[in-house]
């Protein structure tokens, strides 16, 4: 019985160093928590400000007039504030994720940089690089009303392209972002709400899963 025991040890050790050779398991849960804040903070300030922009593009390309613009409308202003809203979330989340997976990785005893973390970033910021080069051409021609289904679904499918190097759980992130970013499509005026759903709730729920499975287990009391 113990010889079992043995080869099955050795077994779960041999999985744990090709594991460790070929997925990046730095990434902390609690920098999905944080992320998923600041994009509810920043979907807040979105809605707040031009909400009114985004029905009233959709009625207008719709065939349906300009007088659902807002008395006073500052259409220059509206596109400002949601490209500043969304660079701050950006911003802010990379850097949280950058400390807290510097901070998972010297708890584990794990490298925070080696060539499966390259391989992951290369296939994260494919799609990221070109949904927000799309992003800025939607801008450009004043589809902004179609940002939050195109950046929802650009970014999912980073998650699902960089998932192979990482925790297989980012995989089904990604899916549901894409699913949401289609909703959206569809559901226009409801697109902030949705996106905020997407970046923000369920970021967290990712976060606190991802937490609760990978990291809480491995904090030894002192």
């Amino acid at each position: 019985m113990s010889t079992d025991n043995e080869h099955l040890d050795s077994l779960k050790e041999i999985r744990s160093i090709m594991e460790r050779s070929t997925q990046f398991l730095s990434l902390s849960g609690l920098s999905g928590v944080f992320a998923g804040i600041f994009a509810l903070l920043g979907a807040m300030a979105i809605f707040l400000y031009s909400q009114d922009f985004f029905f009233a593009r959709y009625y207008a390309s719709m065939g349906k007039g300009v007088e659902f613009f807002s008395e006073g409308f500052n259409l220059s202003g509206a596109i400002y504030a949601v490209l500043s809203a969304g660079f701050v979330v950006l911003v802010l989340a990379l850097l949280i994720v950058a400390l807290f997976t510097v901070r998972n990785a010297k708890r584990k005893g794990l490298p925070c940089w080696n060539s499966t973390a390259k391989r992951m970033l290369i296939n994260l910021l494919i799609p990221l690089a070109a949904g927000g080069l799309f992003s800025l051409v939607m801008v450009f021609h004043g589809l902004i009303f179609l940002l939050a289904p195109v950046t929802l679904i650009f970014y999912g499918l980073a998650l699902v392209n960089a998932s192979k190097y990482t925790h297989r759980d980012v995989r089904y992130l990604g899916i549901i972002e894409i699913a949401l970013g289609l909703l959206s499509s569809i559901f226009i005026t409801y697109s902030i709400a949705i996106w905020a759903f997407g970046f923000g709730v369920m970021h967290i729920v990712y976060g606190l899963t991802m937490y609760y499975k990978y990291e809480r287990s491995n904090i030894k009391p002192k």
